[in-house]
């Protein structure tokens, strides 16, 4: 996905931001695409059969960071926007709890993020697109359950 420089949208707030603009009777509101990014993100998470957002390589750096004191994981991990004047469309990444039916999962997410974004914003959500890249089986918490523990504290 890009946005309208033509340089491609990224899942960090740091990344190049557009912004949408509505324009009123008394003014004019910027949202930029970081906002609209974490609205997404946490509209997800929110939705039963979701464990986690990211790819492999994103959920990895995530769990790295919350060993870091004071840091936490980032809200819009996993998830692209692209944010035009009146438009926006969100590209996800996520984790399914085994068991739960993918469909009805991802039908959920796309129903929470517009509702969240367009009641939030008064964006237009054109898409909602949601990528499966894993599953996560109840064996896998007790796997890391039964890690040594920390060394130091």
């Amino acid at each position: 996905m890009s946005n309208p420089t033509g340089s491609p949208a990224s899942s960090t707030p740091s990344a190049v931001t557009t912004t949408s603009s509505q324009t009123g009777g008394h003014g004019r509101t910027s949202i930029a695409d970081g906002v609209v990014q974490k609205i997404a993100g946490l509209a997800a998470r929110e939705v039963s059969g979701v464990y986690a957002l990211g790819g492999g390589a994103a959920r990895a750096f995530g769990a790295l960071r919350e060993r870091i004191p004071g840091s936490s994981q980032s809200a819009g991990q996993g998830v692209s926007v692209e944010v035009g004047e009146k438009q926006a469309a969100v590209d996800l990444d996520l984790v399914t709890e085994y068991g739960v039916s993918i469909a009805d999962v991802a039908q959920a997410v796309r129903r929470n993020v517009i509702s969240s974004v367009e009641g939030m914003t008064g964006l237009e959500v054109t898409e909602v697109n949601v990528s499966v890249n894993d599953i996560h089986l109840p064996s896998d918490d007790a796997d890391q359950a039964g890690q040594e523990p920390a060394r130091v504290q």
